[in-house]
Parts: structure tokens; C-alpha cells; sequence
């Protein structure tokens, strides 16, 4: 075994999370470790849908998702590059009476904490999406929301922190980690050790077992979601579209792709590897040229997978640990990690570096987990 590195803090996880709490965290003058089991900013963070979307998301979770969404604006300056970031809006479908409900709930209660939204009936929604089908009683609109580049914005944000200070350690797989009067040892598979008085647990899919080292396991539920994307057809999808249910998402870029999915891939025993299914190829083309006709003759170039955990309850752990002091926690993002990772990890380096964080994160911590 080499000799311990000490470090002011380690996060594990090298996604957008916690490249941006690393980052953060060296804004506020702490050293920092990132320990990533495979190479950093390719699995979810930069295989995901490429949504940065306000809309529909948890309650909990909208005064953080505000935040991130101020963050996007910053990107250039941040990060060196706005990743094809553009506000093009959110535009989620209602189908049947009970979904839109739904949307007139969350339309209640997400405007109430500063969420700009548009409610539509049907007959709206047809005068100014004509490019829309099949049977619909409503949607809402959050023009703030929009669409960016995955590929581009979760390897800016570890580039960026890197060139802040942070170091990085690839395929360091994660073995044990222990808690003492000295802080965290951490063990990685090929026998290096890594001391500091700070760790931040964003391991994805897999930090619920992190989390069960220190006596707060969180039982996570891999998704498999599974994406696709069509030759360049002629531009007219404005917003981001999604469903009241899920099972479809859909946005087309300026160079005229369409990138849509629905429907879950398939992984290894282990969730370090997936694969897309044909049938769920198959399920999300009938309903993507249900809800968009003109799909119906653009051929499909390409479809992906990713590995993302889910919470039982649909929001995310964020904040501190109730056993071990300087642990905090920052997984479960259900899917939807890509927007509210860069105010997560603002967050997180917040609470480490002062103690506090302007941004509520109330409901969010995973004491909610601890009679189950």
C-alpha cells in the first residue's frame, strides 16, 4: 500500500456533482480529491437527454433546480463554454384529465416558490406547438427551461475544476471507507490510501452503498434510461417536450437532430454497463410519432444508455450526513441530475467551506431514509 494522501477534502464521484462541488470547493480555497472508479464525466453526467428543465420536478428540489438555473446563465465564465445551452422552454403534455391535475398542482405549488409557468388547454397548446398529435387536454410552459450539450458541459465542469486545483484520480474504485477522530480513510481497489477530514459521497447509482458504510444506507433503484437520435430534419420543435408520466421526452437541436427517449435499456449485475433494448426502441418511437407526427419518416442514426439511481420517494439526498461528521451526501437525482447538478454543488461546497448555504435544501436529506 502507497503511503496516505492527504487532501482537504474527497469527493467520490466524478459526474457533473462532483466535478461542480469540487470546483466550488476550491473557490472557497479547499484542496480536494476526486476519486472516479471509471473515467470521470461519461456515464450519466454526459450520456443523459441534455434536458435542463425546471419544470415537473419535486417541490423539494425547485428553490435548488432556481439556483442551477442561474448558474446556466454563468457557464461561459464558469466553465469556459455554455454547452450549447438555450433557453428554448419546457413544454410538458397532459393526456388524460388526470395528468393535467397533475400539472395544475405543480403549477400551484412551483409557482408559489418563483417558478415562471403558462398553464395551456388543448386548443392553445395546438395554436402554437401545430407540430403536435395524438390526444392531448393541456400542458404547461416554463419559457426558463431549455436544452444543452452533456457531452460538452460535464467534462467542462471536471476541466474546470482541475485547472481550479482539484486532483483527479481515475478508475480509483472505491473499496472501504472509514470514519475517526481523524477523519475519512479511504481505500481504493489497486491499494491506495486518501486521508481528509471531508468526504462528499456523489457515486451515483452506487453511493447509496457509500452511504451504508456510515450507517445510513439508502436503497437506490437503477435506471437504465434510454435515448435515441434522428438524422437532421427541417427545424420546428421549439421547446423541450415531455409527458406527464415519463414515458417520453423529446427535444430537437439547431442542426435539426431530434434526440427523444422513454422507456429503460438493460445493465449488468453490477450497473457498470448497459445496453439499449429494441423494444424500447420500438415503445418510444410509436409514442414519440404519436405526440410528433413528422417523425414518422426521419431514421433513427443512434441510441445510447446510462446507469442513474432512484430514490423510493423521486428527490434527491443532499446535505450533510446524521451519523459521521464532514460527510455529505449528493446522489439519488432520479434522472434528472443534469440541470441541478452545478447548484448542488455550489451547495455542498457552501455547507463544507461555511457552514450554511442561502439555498434550502429542506426534505432533501437522508435522515427521511432512516426508519426504512
Amino acid at each position: 500500500m502507497t503511503a496516505p494522501v492527504a487532501t482537504g477534502a474527497i469527493v467520490i464521484g466524478g459526474g457533473i456533482v462532483g466535478a461542480a462541488t469540487a470546483l466550488f470547493l476550491r473557490r472557497h480555497k479547499i484542496s480536494v480529491t476526486i476519486l472516479e472508479r471509471d473515467r470521470a464525466a461519461t456515464r450519466a453526467s454526459a450520456v443523459n437527454f441534455g434536458g435542463v428543465r425546471q419544470n415537473g420536478r419535486d417541490l423539494r428540489e425547485i428553490p435548488l433546480s432556481r439556483r442551477a438555473r442561474r448558474i446556466w446563465n454563468e457557464l461561459p465564465s464558469l466553465i469556459g463554454t455554455a454547452g450549447e445551452f438555450a433557453a428554448t422552454g419546457n413544454l410538458r403534455l397532459a393526456r388524460t384529465p388526470e395528468a393535467m391535475a397533475e400539472l395544475e398542482q405543480f403549477h400551484r405549488g412551483a409557482t408559489a416558490l418563483g417558478l415562471p409557468l403558462e398553464l395551456l388547454d388543448e386548443k392553445t397548446m395546438r395554436q402554437r406547438f401545430p407540430w403536435l398529435g395524438g390526444t392531448i387536454v393541456g400542458g404547461s410552459v416554463c419559457p426558463e427551461d431549455g436544452q444543452a450539450n452533456p457531452r460538452l458541459v460535464s467534462p467542462a465542469f471536471l476541466l474546470a475544476a482541475r485547472a481550479a486545483g482539484a486532483e483527479l484520480h481515475e478508475e480509483a474504485d472505491v473499496i472501504e471507507a472509514t470514519h475517526d477522530s481523524g477523519g475519512f480513510r479511504i481505500l481504493t481497489c489497486d491499494g491506495r490510501e486518501f486521508r481528509a477530514p471531508v468526504l462528499v459521497n456523489a457515486a451515483g447509482a452506487w453511493a447509496g452503498h457509500i452511504a451504508g458504510w456510515f450507517g445510513e444506507p439508502v436503497a437506490l433503484r437503477p435506471e437504465v434510461p434510454q435515448v435515441m437520435v434522428t438524422e437532421p430534419t427541417a427545424y420546428c420543435i421549439g421547446p423541450v417536450l415531455g409527458v406527464v408520466g415519463g414515458d417520453l421526452y423529446l427535444r430537437q437541436i439547431p442542426r435539426g437532430n431530434i434526440i427523444f427517449g422513454g422507456g429503460e435499456g438493460l445493465a449488468n449485475e453490477g450497473f457498470t454497463l448497459s445496453r439499449p433494448l429494441p423494444q424500447t426502441t420500438k415503445n418510444a418511437c410509436r409514442r414519440a410519432v404519436e405526440a410528433v407526427p413528422l417523425l414518422a419518416t426521419v431514421p433513427i442514426i443512434r441510441s445510447w444508455t446510462g446507469v442513474d439511481g432512484t430514490t423510493a420517494d423521486g428527490a434527491p439526498v443532499v446535505g450533510p450526513s446524521a451519523h459521521a461528521p464532514g460527510l455529505f451526501h449528493a446522489f439519488g437525482f432520479c434522472g434528472h441530475g443534469f440541470q441541478i447538478g452545478p447548484a448542488v454543488g455550489a451547495v455542498v461546497a457552501e455547507l463544507i467551506a461555511l457552514g450554511n448555504s442561502p439555498t434550502p435544501i429542506i426534505g432533501l436529506g437522508i435522515e427521511r431514509f432512516a426508519s426504512a
